[in-house]
């Protein structure tokens, strides 16, 4: 993963007065304009990380290779850790390599080093079938900042129906959804969830963030992403698919298929979520190969009333013209 190669080059350049991209293609394994881009990607990140052209020259760290890291200011640090964060919660060796990084840095940098490793989650999964990019939102920069320094924040927000509101919030995380971004706070009703693009201002007010014992940003985004699929498709449909069909049901429906044991027929039971009885329908009435809806009853309904349309509008058409082999 690119995060495993970013922190080793930074563990490199520490052991080394200079590195260039050909030694660093060599350790790592990668071409020389992988090394390059990835060397880019550190001093764009905030590491104090330099090159120098001609004979002899290559790639350093500002002040040298110092091996506490005294050479990083503190938000240098935080901007390290926010790069090879994401990945350090699965990988074995990011996560190795951070704690290397985390005994080496200068006391006073440690905290928030540490923090920023763990202020964002990814999730990969889009609301819906959108594939519209955005921009990040204005106040992204500032909430993270808020979640690495751990204060609390004066926040207003507007709600999907226009309504504005503000409150004061403990910021604890904040995750990448697709192209959208959401802040996780603990608040006075327990942990919730706010699209920052509906943040209308984000005002630090200094006070330290309480934040909840064992409190993990992954574990607690699924709980709060799974309700929000609950809310975004409240309606439940059940059928049984053939097996073939059950990896075509995973690939369209995502998150929505609940897959459960086989009939007594060799096909599998599943339960599928939706927002209404006539849009599952449309949704599923292209997957009667596979797919028989059991319930609910309206369901039922409007794919045979889809059904009846299809046959009347098309079987008493000609058939069309025959290609020649």
């Amino acid at each position: 993963m690119r995060t495993d190669r970013l922190v080793a080059i930074l563990l490199l350049l520490q052991r080394r007065e200079q590195v260039t991209a050909a030694e660093v293609a060599r350790e790592l394994e990668v071409s020389e304009r992988t090394a390059r881009r990835d060397l880019d990607a550190l001093a764009m990140a905030g590491v104090p990380v330099y090159s120098t052209q001609g004979r002899g020259g290559g790639w350093r760290l500002v002040g040298g290779a110092r091996t506490d890291l005294s050479g990083l200011t503190e938000s240098e640090a935080r901007a390290l850790f926010l790069v090879a964060g994401p990945a350090a919660a699965t990988t074995p060796a990011v996560k190795a390599a951070l704690r290397k990084l985390v005994r080496a840095l200068p006391e006073p940098f440690r905290a928030q080093a540490e923090t920023a490793a763990t202020s964002l989650a990814r999730d990969p999964e889009r609301w819906g079938s959108s594939r519209v990019e955005h921009p990040p939102p204005r106040f992204l920069d500032e909430l993270q900042d808020a979640v690495i320094r751990g204060v609390q924040v004066r926040l207003g927000y507007v709600d999907r129906e226009g309504a504005e509101t503000e409150r004061t919030v403990h910021p604890l995380g904040i995750v990448a959804k697709g192209p959208s971004w959401y802040l996780v706070c603990d608040t006075e009703t327990g942990l919730r969830s706010f699209r920052i693009d509906r943040v209308s201002s984000a005002d630090p007010t200094g006070d330290p963030v309480h934040r909840p014992p064992g409190f993990d940003l992954a574990e607690s985004w699924r709980a709060i992403a799974d309700e929000i699929d609950r809310r975004r498709t409240p309606l439940e449909t059940q059928a049984v698919c053939a097996p073939q069909g059950i990896g075509l049901l995973r690939a369209l429906l995502g998150g929505r298929l609940q897959v459960g044991g086989p009939t007594v027929d060799g096909r599998i039971e599943v339960v599928i979520r939706g927002n209404n009885e006539y849009a599952l329908a449309v949704e599923l009435a292209g997957l009667t190969e596979w797919l028989e809806v059991t319930g609910p009853p309206g369901v039922r309904d409007h794919l045979a009333a889809i059904g009846n349309a299809l046959v009347e509008r098309y079987a008493c058409l000609p058939p069309g013209p025959v290609g020649s082999g």
